[in-house]
């Protein structure tokens, strides 16, 4: 990584820099010192770096005005495009907003203000069908699902938002753009994956597996996708130094990557190693481990559904997540590795350590705060 951060990529706005991913990007950034970087985030009031290189600026990209005042000030050579709502909950309409309303801003105001190379973060599920429907070495080539053929309505705003962004390829001419599909993002600052993990097991639901656990998963460590999105921000900025187009076979703008460890595991394997990381010892042995078939744990979960709709609740189980760790879905990163020369810097295990040791120090610290505030 080294390597990458030599030489300036000039000015780079980071979107939602304050966030999971969009922090370890910011974090990648400030060894370079000879890139300025500027974070856009809704409240800049949280993983903040303290550098003279780095300016926060608190937006609401769904406002396009605030965006532009932004960018005429900022004039960013480069921007990454990371914000979004978190994937959980009824929260459609501002997944609209934030999602294609707000990426939609970001691009009028990169047009108008001369902003170079665009890199927008997409998600791996662009492709998914059906919950259920196995993906299987899935590469670029396989079409996007949205609208009405897409389950998850965060998946079709992510995929409005991407085609978008494609679409404003060269429009300029003088600017370039791209796409990074990360699959199951997991590390420190996250949460979800690994909260949700934790939680499962200190609800004793770490003793059941869920079918036969021959279903490969692609996890993808969150300072790797990072990665990921600086390499396609260096590749933009060098195709404009390029005197033709590159080759179709060679191209980064206009173009999707998918992004992933390239290390796909079995589901239950990733999270029994969350668990062994957490301490739970029920959960690696197998002798107590009970193996559930998918069919009954449809049905279990069917009604802790309906139990919880009773009472206005949301279960940690229900029929989406059952079918979602039964299901093949892993990926071809082939493509990134040839356009980007993209290889992953931190392997499955690692950060599975690195994430873990993070959330129970950010726990411990938050309980300790409880407890300072109850002796008050």
């Amino acid at each position: 990584m080294a390597d990458l951060l030599q030489g300036s990529l000039g000015h780079v706005v980071v979107v939602g820099g304050c966030g999971f991913l969009g922090h370890h990007i910011v974090q990648q950034l400030s060894h370079n010192v000879e890139t300025r970087v500027s974070v856009l985030d809704l409240f800049t009031n949280r993983n903040r770096i303290d550098s003279p290189r780095i300016s926060y600026y608190d937006c609401d990209i769904t406002n396009l005005e605030t965006v532009r005042e932004i960018f005429a000030k900022t004039k960013p050579d480069v921007v990454i495009h990371t914000a979004s709502p978190v994937f959980s909950g009824p929260q459609n309409e501002l997944m609209y907003r934030v999602n294609v309303v707000g990426t939609d801003n970001l691009l009028k105001a990169a047009q108008e203000y001369g902003t170079r190379a665009f890199v927008y973060t997409s998600s791996a599920s662009a492709i998914m069908g059906p919950v259920g429907t196995d993906i299987i070495n899935a590469d670029e080539r396989w079409p996007v699902v949205y609208g009405d053929a897409q389950p998850e309505y965060y998946t079709t705003t992510k995929v409005l938002a991407e085609k978008a962004v494609l679409a404003a390829n060269r429009t300029p001419a003088t600017l370039l753009t791209c796409a990074i599909r990360p699959a199951g993002i997991f590390g420190e600052g996250d949460v979800q994956a690994l909260p949700g993990m934790l939680t499962a097991s200190r609800k004793g639901q770490s003793k059941f597996q869920l079918g036969p656990n021959n279903n490969l998963f692609d996890f993808t460590y969150v300072g790797n996708v990072a990665y990921a999105h600086l390499l396609a921000a260096v590749a933009l900025m060098h195709t404009h130094k390029l005197s033709v187009a590159p080759l179709d076979s060679e191209r980064v703008d206009g173009e999707a990557f998918f992004i992933t460890n390239d290390q796909p595991v079995y589901f239950w394997d990733f999270a029994r190693t969350v668990w062994r990381e957490a301490g739970d010892k029920v959960a690696v042995d197998p002798s107590k481990i009970w193996i559930l078939s998918t069919s009954l744990g449809l049905l279990i979960a069917g009604i802790m559904e309906w139990i919880f709709w009773i009472f206005g609740k949301t279960p940690n189980l229900d029929r989406s997540k059952v079918r979602f760790s039964a299901m093949s879905r892993y990926y071809s990163i082939d493509k990134a590795k040839k356009r980007l020369g993209y290889e992953p810097i931190v392997d499955i295990e690692e950060g599975i350590k690195r994430g873990m040791k993070d959330l129970l120090r950010r726990e411990a610290e938050a309980n300790a705060q409880k407890t300072d505030k109850k002796g008050q």
